[in-house]
């Protein structure tokens, strides 16, 4: 859901076009997968929590949930508290009424009392409701720093999944299928260049394969090493 009326709060929550289970890769992460799936398909737990490291992936889980909750006609609101963690908590007011939510990086409000105790109300309602709540966070739960005992119970309600980042092997694999999904091949030997020679991180990674992408079809040319060479200027 991209818009939706928080606590009298008009906020533009957008997801990425492309932040879709399609095209994730998940490595080592099948079964967190299958989860969330079986999540929104009414099949699995309703509150999952979720941890990892930066550019583990948790983002884009949360907005692809958000997309599929759309395609099941649910109604749905992902919140990223790097955007709204400076915000009031009464944001949440309400949003219980909703299907699914989705809190990503609840570790930026964790210690913080008015939010802590804004989310333990809010658990309760989504509990009592038979609402879905995901969540994500960059530590598991005992280890959030929540000085609420009450809601630090609350993270013990469903189940917790750690994240699995990718080995450079399985980011190979995930260039690959982003740049399938934009119709141009990419071989393991130049995949094994761009990943050796680029950034490391999986979304800066992604960000060079979309430059590459508009070069080549200004080009006309397919994705080789000479022409990653000479667009990148490596």
């Amino acid at each position: 859901m991209a818009d939706f009326q928080l606590s009298q709060l008009s906020l533009s929550i957008g997801l990425k076009d492309d932040a879709t289970f399609a095209n994730f890769y998940p490595g080592d992460n099948n079964h967190l997968v299958e989860a969330l799936l079986a999540q929104v398909r009414g099949e699995g737990e309703v509150f999952q929590y979720i941890y990892g490291k930066e550019d583990s992936g948790k983002s884009h889980l949360l907005q692809a949930v958000c997309h599929l909750a759309d395609d099941y006609q649910l109604r749905s609101v992902y919140l990223p508290l790097t955007e709204l963690a400076l915000m009031s908590p009464e944001l949440l007011e309400g949003l219980d009424e909703l299907d699914l939510v989705c809190i990503d990086d609840l570790h930026l409000v964790a210690g913080r009392t008015r939010w802590e105790t804004a989310l333990f109300h809010f658990f309760n309602k989504m509990r009592d409701a038979g609402r879905c709540l995901l969540i994500s966070a960059d530590t598991p739960p005992m280890n959030l720093g929540i000085k609420l005992p009450d809601l630090a119970s609350r993270m013990a309600w469903g189940v917790t999944f750690p994240l699995q980042k990718l080995s450079d092997e399985q980011k190979i694999a995930a260039l690959q299928l982003r740049t399938r999904e934009r119709g141009l091949d990419l071989t393991d030997e130049v995949a094994r260049y761009i990943l050796h020679r680029g950034p490391r991180t999986l979304r800066e990674l992604f960000d060079l394969l979309a430059a590459l992408d508009h070069a080549s079809l200004m080009a006309q040319r397919k994705l080789t090493i000479p022409f990653v060479r000479e667009t990148l200027r490596w």
